[in-house]
């Protein structure tokens, strides 16, 4: 546990916006500004204007107290989050990359930075927000990968986009998905041509109502920009 409270907390300080930094890791372990205001004993206005970068950057001893704060929080409503982050600890890297944003980003402008073309779901996308994506090996994850480091693909939240690579017609992936218990914010497949994407796919992801996107942006530009954020 010691590690991630060093993880989180190293986020925080070496962030170029560590308010919406401290604000993610609030909304990812589901705490309220009003529970967290009650635990440090400050004013929910003081965790307001640290969220928004109204105040000063937080210092060594504030990221503490609220790192702290987080999983004392969670502990008491039975330690769900910590354990999921927990979870999963194998080398998973040949399968595929869990990838964390430092703040909140909403699906459109998600899309517009990986240049992707919307297959199913344009009316689904408005206020959606993605706090991380996962870029996956299609073939590897479907053919060798362990059942037990699936749920390591969602990393600390469901809120995120699924890239898929490698994929042929989509009809693949779109079945992890519909036999996963938990549902990613969007899919994306890479490589694939908008008009090629299997028809089974295509109704999987409107049954599970979850955007489908297609992008030809090669790998290593996708993950330039995104981890930019």
């Amino acid at each position: 546990m010691d590690k991630l409270k060093l993880k989180i907390a190293g986020e925080i300080s070496l962030s170029e916006d560590p308010g919406s930094t401290m604000k993610k890791w609030r909304e990812i372990f589901g705490i309220t500004q009003a529970e967290l205001s009650k635990h440090l004993k400050i004013s929910v206005s003081t965790i307001s204007d640290y969220e928004s970068n109204r105040r000063k950057s937080p210092g060594a001893g504030i990221i503490k107290r609220f790192v702290n704060a987080l999983f004392e929080l969670d502990a008491a409503h039975g330690g769900i989050v910590t354990q999921k982050m927990m979870e999963g600890k194998s080398t998973t890297d040949q399968y595929f990359e869990v990838h964390e944003f430092a703040r909140s980003v909403d699906l459109a402008d998600f899309i517009k930075l990986i240049e992707g073309e919307i297959i199913l779901g344009e009316g689904m996308v408005e206020g959606k927000k993605l706090y991380g994506y996962t870029l996956i090996d299609s073939i590897k994850v479907i053919l060798e990968m362990p059942s037990n480091f699936f749920t390591g693909i969602y990393g600390n939240m469901n809120e995120r986009a699924m890239i898929f690579t490698g994929v042929s017609t989509g009809r693949s992936p779109m079945v992890v998905i519909r036999l996963s218990p938990s549902k990613p914010t969007a899919v994306i497949l890479h490589g694939l041509d908008k008009k090629k994407v299997d028809k089974l796919a295509v109704k999987i992801a409107e049954k599970e109502q979850v955007p489908l996107i297609a992008t030809n942006l090669e790998v290593s530009q996708i993950k330039e920009r995104l981890n930019k954020i």
